[in-house]
């Protein structure tokens, strides 16, 4: 005969499969306790998590996880938009900086690129392909690219640089 308490005690518990029973068995097993202690524990272990401030359940963690997916879908998106812009803001502005060294006749100032003035003084040698990859014209670009050219011109007119078969350095 079992013992009232003992009896008091006791729960049922059906597993989903005999495979699942095995698996738990072994752990306790390995855990060197009985199948009981073994789920009291890891009962008990789970119900303290829940109690905690900070605790999210698998469902929460997983919807809070799907939120975030969303949201730097949404991110992304907006990162690439506005790329875009700022590739188009800067191939405006290189277009309006440059436009003085286009004009046959210009009178005023001339702005001379700080990127390509920085990249020249930054390298021993510069090939063009670097200068207009590092200043992002790319070569249908041909205002762009007359621009520069026209600005080392004047730069080498003025001894500043020098251009020789394999590239430009500054002097």
């Amino acid at each position: 005969m079992v013992p009232r308490t003992l009896k008091q005690r006791a729960v049922d518990v059906y597993l989903n499969s005999e495979e699942q029973k095995v698996r738990w068995t072994e752990c306790s097993e390995k855990a060197g306790v009985s199948l009981s202690k073994f789920v009291v524990e890891h009962v008990e272990n789970s119900l303290r998590q829940e109690e905690e401030p900070d605790f999210k359940s698998r469902s929460n963690l997983w919807k809070e996880n799907n939120e975030l997916k969303q949201r730097i879908q949404d991110l992304s998106r907006r990162v690439r938009l506005l790329d875009t812009v700022v590739d188009k803001l800067e191939q405006e502005l290189r277009r309006y900086r440059g436009a003085p060294f286009l004009e046959e006749h210009f009178e005023g100032v001339r702005n001379y690129d700080k990127k390509l003035i920085d990249l020249l003084k930054s390298k021993e040698i510069v090939t063009d392909e670097e200068i207009f990859s590092h200043l992002g014209i790319v070569p249908s670009d041909s205002g762009g690219a007359s621009a520069i050219s026209k600005q080392l011109a004047a730069l080498e007119s003025c001894g500043l640089v020098a251009s020789s078969p394999r590239g430009w350095r500054w002097t």
